[in-house]
């Protein structure tokens, strides 16, 4: 099976690599591919997970198109042959299927997060202050409880180190009142719209995370203005949010997900202090982590992913 950990494009200008997706500069758009990078803890692990960048890529590709109607986004189309008259070289093989084209967008530094459901750093703050990014949320609440609406809780965008949650006047300081309005908006439109699509389909939807970024308008430059705020980078995938299977789903605990979960509980087993550089992962959690990718996939999809198997 087929793991890839980075790419090398001669052919196109590398734009960003980041922790999972290597970008490439084709002029006026962007070759995105998702890799099958795994990093915990905001280390990146030497460990690929296989399939891991074909779920990311064709489960994105497929929430983009899905709600373009919602939330204009980034995303042109799928690359899903080696042959491709808008790429000016042919495509790898092993990057079909994992690969997209997209808008060029400046990003906005900050992260986009709807919660559903009361878990992680949310549940976290909640028992200590019974807020959640300065929203008072009802007293007696436990973890895992579905929320009496969903709510907008941003946080900063980190390029190293952990985001940290913001509250909406601060994210008003960073990109605007109109802006800061249309984002939380947006997010919170996508998130409805998705969680009633997953739940007909066996999963919840806990909380996602979406990214935003200014697209030009015709013959301008990314800056404001006149110019779009548009979705980017993923879109409701196992690596941006929490899913849950939904026979399962009980609250007053943590639930099982469909992430990497597997990666993180052993991590934590072994004694790991979290510092590169990061051990190997063991062929176990390596395929534990992969088929939880792959399920969520199936249930989502009814159908399995596209590419090399």
């Amino acid at each position: 099976m087929t793991v890839l950990v980075r790419t090398d494009l001669p052919t196109a200008n590398l734009f960003h690599r980041g922790k999972v997706r290597d970008t490439y500069d084709l002029g006026d758009r962007l070759l995105m591919v998702a890799t099958d990078r795994i990093s915990a803890f905001d280390v990146v692990l030497p460990n690929g997970i296989p399939d891991k960048g074909h779920v990311l890529t064709q489960l994105s590709a497929f929430w983009f198109d899905l709600t373009a109607n919602v939330a204009p986004n980034h995303f042109l189309r799928l690359i899903d042959s080696s042959e491709a008259k808008d790429v000016p070289f042919t495509i790898p093989p092993e990057l079909v299927g994992r690969s997209m084209l997209i808008r060029k967008a400046k990003r906005l530094d900050v992260e986009c997060v709807a919660r559903g459901y009361l878990a992680g750093s949310g549940w976290v703050e909640y028992r200590a202050t019974g807020k959640v990014c300065g929203i008072r949320l009802p007293s007696g609440l436990q973890e895992s409880d579905e929320l009496p609406e969903p709510i907008f809780t941003p946080s900063t965008k980190a390029e190293t180190g952990h985001d940290i949650n913001i509250s909406f006047d601060q994210v008003v300081e960073i990109v605007g009142e109109k802006a800061a309005s249309l984002i939380r908006d947006r997010t919170l439109a996508v998130y409805a719209f998705a969680r009633d699509y997953a739940r007909r389909r066996g999963i919840i939807i806990a909380d996602t995370k979406l990214e935003f970024g200014w697209l030009p308008a015709e013959g301008g430059s990314a800056s404001g203005g006149s110019d779009e705020l548009i979705v980017i980078d993923e879109l409701l995938t196992p690596d941006s949010s929490r899913f849950w299977p939904a026979d399962g789903y009980q609250p007053g605990r943590s639930q099982p997900s469909f992430d990497k979960q597997p990666v993180r509980d052993w991590l934590e087993s072994i004694g790991w202090n979290k510092q590169p550089p990061p051990p190997g992962l063991t062929p176990e959690v390596v395929k534990s982590t992969a088929e939880r990718y792959r399920e969520a996939f199936r249930r989502l999809m009814g159908r399995e992913i596209m590419g090399p198997r």
